[in-house]
C-alpha cells in the first residue's frame, strides 16, 4: 500500500529533529555526568553526608531519566519504520491502524520532548508555586478562583506530579479567596511560568437569581521554589513578622487553632502568609519558601542581577490586563490572548487540558 512508503517518507523527515533534540538537551554532557555522578555514590564515605549524598541520587536519577527518556524516542522511530517496512513486505493492510496510532503517539512524545528542551531559564528545572487571588466580584470571583485552583491540581495530576498547600483562605460564601500551593515535578516551573498572570472568566453566574452573564477575574502567580537557600537570601532585618490567628470557615485545609504566620519583605513590600500548618514553625518555613520563590521570580522576569534591586509589584486583577480567557456562555471557548490558540473543549480545559496553550507559549517564545 502505498499509505506505508507515505509513512515511511514522514519518518525519515523527522529523524532530522532528534539531532536537534539531542543538542538540545545537552545528552552528551549528561552521560558524562552520569559516570562522574555513579562513581562518586560508589565511593567509600560517600553516604556520611546523607544530605548531599540525597541530592547527588536525585540528580543522577534525573539524568539518567532524561537520557533514557531520550533513548525511548529512538526506539519507537526504530520500531515504527521496521513496522513499516513488514507492512510492505508482506502486503499486510490491516497493519495500517497500528501505524497510524504508533505513528501519531510517536509525534506528540516527539514534539513533547523539542519543548522540552526550550526551558532553558535559570530556574526552570524547578518545583512550582503558584498562588491564586480572587479579583473584584465578591463571590462570583472566589468560585472562578477555586476553579481555577482544580484546574492547575488537575494538570499536575495528569502529569504525574505532585502538589502540596501552603496556604488557603476559604471564600466567603463559595470558593476560595486565596490559596498557594507548590507543584512538584521535572520542570514544573519552566512549563507552568506561562500562566503567570490574570485569567477572565465569561458565564452565567450561578449566583445571580436574573441568571445575567458575569465577567470575572482571578490571578495567578507562579514562582520557581528556591531549595538553596544561599541562592536567595532573606536578611532578618528586612523581614517582619505577624503571628495571628487562622481565619475563614477552615473545614480540612485550615488548622483553625494553630498560629498563623504573615511575612513583609520590607524593601519590596511583598507580603506571605500561611495558616495550613498545624505549627507555627512550619507556617513561618511556608512563608520563607513563598518568599524566596516570589523574589526569585520576579527577579528572572524583570532581568535583574540582584534581589536589591527589585521594586514592589502589584497585578492588576481587571479587564484588558488579562492573558486567557475563558467562556461558557453564549458559546465555549478558552482563547489565549498573547498566543491566539484556541481550545473550544472549555470542559476538558477546565479538567487539566492546558497543554496546548503552554505548548503556544514556549513556541511563541522559542
Amino acid at each position: 500500500m502505498i499509505e506505508f512508503e507515505e509513512y515511511k517518507v514522514k519518518l525519515n523527515n523527522l529523524k532530522p529533529q532528534f539531532q536537534t533534540i539531542k543538542e538540545g538537551m545537552k545528552l552528551d554532557s549528561a552521560r558524562e555526568e552520569i559516570k562522574e555522578l555513579e562513581a562518586r555514590t560508589a565511593s567509600e564515605g560517600f553516604w556520611n553526608d546523607t544530605a548531599k549524598a540525597t541530592k547527588v541520587q536525585q540528580q543522577l536519577k534525573r539524568l539518567q531519566d532524561k537520557c533514557a527518556d531520550y533513548d525511548k524516542l529512538e526506539k519507537q522511530w526504530q520500531d515504527l519504520m521496521d513496522l513499516c517496512d513488514m507492512a510492505i513486505e508482506e502486503d499486510d493492510d490491516s497493519l495500517l491502524e497500528e501505524i497510524t496510532s504508533d505513528f501519531n503517539d510517536f509525534t506528540e512524545k516527539l514534539e513533547a520532548t523539542r519543548l522540552s528542551t526550550l526551558l532553558t531559564g535559570e530556574y526552570d528545572g524547578n518545583n512550582a508555586i503558584l498562588t491564586f487571588h480572587a479579583g473584584a466580584g465578591g463571590t462570583e470571583a472566589m468560585d472562578w478562583n477555586g476553579m481555577l485552583y482544580r484546574m492547575y491540581t488537575r494538570w499536575a495530576e495528569r502529569h504525574g506530579f505532585t502538589y502540596k498547600l501552603l496556604d488557603w483562605l476559604d471564600g466567603e460564601d463559595a470558593g476560595v479567596k486565596s490559596a498557594t500551593i507548590k507543584i512538584e515535578g521535572e520542570n514544573a516551573y519552566g512549563y507552568l511560568k506561562s500562566e503567570h498572570g490574570v485569567h477572565r472568566l465569561v458565564r452565567v453566574s450561578p449566583f445571580d437569581a436574573s441568571a445575567r452573564r458575569q465577567t470575572s477575574f482571578a490571578a495567578l502567580e507562579v514562582m520557581p521554589e528556591i531549595t538553596d537557600t544561599t541562592e536567595i537570601e532573606l536578611r532578618d532585618e528586612d523581614i517582619k513578622m505577624d503571628v495571628f490567628r487562622s481565619s475563614g470557615a477552615g473545614g480540612q485545609k485550615v488548622n483553625k487553632t494553630s498560629s498563623a504566620v504573615r511575612l513583609t519583605h520590607i524593601p519590596t513590600g511583598i507580603v506571605v502568609s500561611s495558616q495550613v500548618e498545624r505549627s507555627h514553625f512550619q507556617n513561618l518555613e511556608n512563608c520563607r519558601e513563598m518568599l524566596r520563590a516570589k523574589l526569585a521570580e520576579i527577579k528572572e522576569r524583570e532581568h535583574l542581577e540582584r534581589i536589591e534591586d527589585i521594586k514592589g509589584v502589584q497585578m492588576k486583577i481587571e479587564w484588558g490586563s488579562q492573558i486567557r480567557s475563558y467562556v461558557f456562555m453564549p458559546y465555549t471557548l478558552a482563547k489565549d490572548h498573547r498566543t491566539g490558540f484556541e481550545n473550544a473543549n472549555i470542559n476538558a480545559v477546565m479538567d487539566g487540558d492546558i497543554d496546548g496553550f503552554i505548548n503556544a507559549f514556549l513556541s511563541m517564545k522559542a
